[in-house]
């Protein structure tokens, strides 16, 4: 169990340090890991153009976090205001459509490169679908899921 108390303060302090102004800081428990949520006005400051912004806040502050509470080994996910949630949203939906479209042409359909923790969220969404197998193909930024059509043991298309 992370010790959100001691992350919190952590956060507040750099975003203090950053002059970052912030309404609240909550810490949101879920299945796949617990999701740091500020809530702030400044929230294009932090976010960056794409998100790049929030990518690197997340790096920055997982590495602070690292050295000031070593025992704390579980990932967690800085988001601003939503836009982490709703990005992971819109993802889901884009994949189920498009996994649709490779079931329904029985052919292979590429996503738009995305990174890794995207990319994980996608492969779990497929992992008990019987007909999609999901891989990750390129390297570096251009590094996309690819919905594959499952053939049978004989080779026939199911």
């Amino acid at each position: 169990m992370i010790n959100a108390e001691e992350i919190k303060t952590i956060i507040k302090n750099f975003l203090k340090q950053l002059t970052v102004e912030f309404d609240e800081i909550e810490i949101l428990e879920n299945d796949a890991h617990p999701t740091v949520l500020i809530k702030t006005e400044d929230s294009g400051l932090l976010i960056g153009n794409n998100g790049e912004g929030l990518r690197a806040l997340n790096h920055i502050v997982k590495k602070i976090i690292d050295k000031k509470l070593p025992e704390n080994r579980l990932p967690f996910l800085i988001d601003i205001n939503g836009y982490n949630g709703e990005k992971i949203e819109g993802l889901k939906s884009e994949a189920l459509v498009l996994a649709s479209r490779a079931k329904a042409f029985k052919s292979d359909v590429e996503m738009s490169p995305m990174n890794a923790y995207e990319r994980m969220i996608i492969h779990s969404l497929f992992v008990n679908d019987n007909e999609i197998k999901t891989e990750s193909e390129g390297e570096g930024k251009t590094r996309r899921i690819v919905f594959k059509y499952i053939t049978n043991e004989q080779g026939t298309l199911l």
